[in-house]
């Protein structure tokens, strides 16, 4: 929750929503609250939220009717959505039509929408898209090697996501750096993906039309064979729906380790779970190759930035993305790697080319400041 003059008053988080027990934290300038509960869905979650709000000694506001804008992440705004806009019916309309794209997330966030319609009932409802950042990714790395019709009729093509983290994390490295450089950002959680941004604006993203490719997601498998698709409907019987549930929600680390925390899988490859072990280094692995791809199209590189729940705390996973890229002057300090901070921070040796950055995302400051400018502009 920010207040006008951008004064943070409040923060939280609902972790692990649909598992058996959720993580709730809820801070405010003199307090702080942490607590364990189910929270099955996420429409439960927002509720909890609201509650916390309201809490007479917890709580930051006396009425719901105090809220004046709720700002909701909205993955998918396909070719309809460019900028940050104000929630009507029409526009609910269309984060439905584009659930197929999303089925994970545009769903959720109708359902997000629809709840805090009721609770903050006085309150704007704006939605800040992913997809927005990537408008500026050219023609030849956007378009498919597909019918031309695909494009122009059906507005098949690469959007790109995580957008506002992607901005958001870009623009603190480039204050950072001091100068609009050539940077890659890694957005590491449970979803993962990877921009090339030069001059301060996205040009190569590795999701495309979905949220459903590029790298080893928690789920999601990522990058695949489309041959792979047709094999498993022809020849072994599954339907394209369980296709589309294998992919999105079976496969990825769930589908390599039998987990999709991170957190989880880290700990069973340090006893030794050969499945972790080898699941930490495929993720890596594809991390590299898209690094090495996007100095490429960079034409260079002055800085990767880590951000995200896994690319902020997980030092191993920094660690074994960056080991023996020395050739593009990525040279990681252990030492540093190892330091946690809430501050953006250095993590490469003194002696390496490229600097290797921590940069921990705010994607709910990041909505808050754009609802705040839209509505005042």
């Amino acid at each position: 929750m920010v207040m006008p003059e951008n004064k943070v008053i409040c923060t939280g988080m609902i972790d692990r929503i649909g598992l058996e027990t959720s993580n709730i934290t809820f801070k405010t300038v003199s307090d702080s609250y942490e607590e364990l509960l189910p929270i099955p869905t996420h429409k439960v979650g927002l509720q909890k939220v609201a509650d916390l709000l309201l809490d007479p000694e917890k709580g930051v506001i006396k009425s719901t009717s105090e809220i004046g804008a709720v700002g909701h992440r909205v993955v998918h705004g396909g070719s309809y959505f460019s900028d940050t806009t104000i929630i009507t019916e029409e526009v609910k309309e269309k984060i439905k039509e584009l659930s197929e794209l999303a089925p994970l997330h545009n769903p959720a966030h109708l359902v997000g929408i629809n709840v805090a319609e009721e609770i903050f009932a006085d309150a704007k409802q704006v939605a800040v898209f992913d997809t927005a950042f990537h408008q500026t990714i050219p023609v030849q790395a956007y378009k498919y090697a597909i019918p031309n019709y695909l494009l122009t009729e059906n507005k098949v093509r690469v959007y790109g996501f995580h957008g506002t983290s992607h901005k958001y994390v870009s623009e603190k490295a480039i204050a950072y750096l001091e100068h609009h450089s050539k940077i890659i950002t890694i957005h590491l959680g449970n979803g993962c993906s990877m921009t090339a941004i030069k001059d301060g604006k996205s040009i190569d993203h590795t999701m495309g039309f979905s949220p459903s490719n590029g790298l080893i997601m928690g789920t999601r498998a990522g990058d695949i064979d489309q041959s792979v698709i047709f094999y498993m409907v022809k020849s072994l019987g599954y339907t394209a729906d369980e296709v589309n549930s294998i992919l999105l929600k079976q496969s990825g680390m769930l589908g390599l380790t039998g987990h999709s925390d991170l957190r989880d899988i880290e700990s069973e490859a340090a006893k030794g779970n050969k499945d972790c072990q080898l699941a930490l280094l495929m993720n890596a692995y594809r991390i590299k190759k898209t690094i090495g791809s996007y100095t490429a199209v960079l034409n260079g590189l002055d800085a990767i930035v880590f951000t995200a729940g896994i690319g902020e705390n997980s030092s191993y996973m920094r660690k074994l993305v960056c080991t023996d890229l020395d050739y593009f002057g990525i040279e990681i300090d252990d030492e540093k790697n190892q330091v946690r901070s809430k501050e953006i921070r250095e993590i490469n040796t003194q002696s390496s080319k490229t600097k290797i950055l921590v940069v921990p995302t705010d994607e709910e400051y990041e909505i808050a400041n754009q609802v705040y400018h839209l509505l005042h502009n």
